[in-house]
């Protein structure tokens, strides 16, 4: 949007952000191999460059009002407040607004955090990893290779191939069974303080310390659906998955539509993720262009992204 979008009304306000590949520009990696966060963050710029996209970072929209035959959006950037006018909205906010917390005591320590920060930060010193999902397993990895000391506790018996980078998870596996990386199945974390975590056996009870410098607890996000509410979409059960169309993606509210993982609220365990999201895009535009919905892809029921 340009500097005086206030004052304009726009065909469709896109809250939240894009699948892998974009815009018809192809996602290319000088070895051929699954591009890395730093490549993928170098494309996203140049797809937007290239198109010229109006993108406002560092932009939080506080609410969406229905207007006429169109929506009014207030946004807060820094200390500006401004509206802007839409005529068709779609909500791609994603599901990872907030973490999930565990409740047990020390989780707010300094030296705890739900996100992976700069691996190097946690070089020659230890960090346990509690969660044994996609994001664990990733942070594990990129710990290891940055010199980190890393120990994982997961409460399951085992990693599910569902659930973790198909590419990752021999790999994971393979510096586990080399006492590279420590794991401690069926285990759960009980209180943290600084330098040790309890956990606890999930069979019989039992609980032990692991000695630690950090704990980044990779045990999910709950997402943000309260643009939903403001606007009465249809939510059901605890995940608060929005009611849509699956061959247009409009929700109960007209004009108001849904992509990428926001379409299935918070997600417990992972069903939609990046790669499924792709016809999302074009089933909108159909539905805007009134086309014939695309034909639904092959499933893919393996997190690649």
């Amino acid at each position: 949007m340009p500097d005086d979008s206030a004052n304009k009304t726009y065909p469709v306000a896109i809250v939240g952000s894009g699948p892998v590949a974009i815009a018809g520009v192809p996602l290319l990696t000088p070895d051929q191999a699954k591009a890395t966060r730093e490549q993928y963050l170098a494309y996203l710029r140049t797809v937007v460059t290239t198109h010229d996209l109006k993108v406002h970072t560092h932009t939080r929209v506080e609410s969406i009002k229905p207007d006429g035959d169109g929506f009014l959006l207030t946004t807060t950037s820094a200390d500006q407040t401004t509206t802007y006018r839409a005529q068709r909205i779609v909500l791609a906010v994603g599901d990872t607004e907030t973490p999930k917390q565990l409740g047990i005591p020390g989780e707010d320590l300094p030296n705890v955090t739900h996100v992976l920060e700069d691996p190097h930060k946690y070089f020659q010193r230890r960090l346990l990893i509690v969660g044994g999902k996609n994001s664990a397993a990733e942070a594990a990895l990129r710990c290891y290779h940055a010199g980190v000391d890393v120990t994982m506790a997961y409460r399951r018996d085992a990693f599910d191939k569902k659930h973790v980078k198909y590419w990752l998870l021999p790999e994971l596996i393979g510096r586990i069974q080399r006492d590279e990386i420590a794991c401690h199945y069926r285990c759960e974390p009980v209180e943290i303080t600084p330098g040790r975590v309890t956990v606890r056996h999930t069979e019989d009870g039992s609980t032990f310390d692991i000695e630690t410098d950090f704990v980044l607890l990779a045990t999910g996000f709950v997402a943000d659906m309260s643009l939903f509410k403001q606007l009465g979409i249809e939510l059901s059960g605890d995940n608060e998955t929005p009611a849509f169309d699956p061959d247009t993606m409009q929700t109960n509210a007209p004009g108001v539509y849904v992509a990428g993982t926001a379409t299935a609220g918070t997600q417990n365990r992972y069903t939609v993720f990046l790669e499924n999201c792709h016809i999302h895009t074009t089933r909108i535009v159909n539905h805007l262009l009134g086309q014939a919905p695309p034909p639904s892809p092959v499933p893919n029921e393996l997190p690649e992204s």
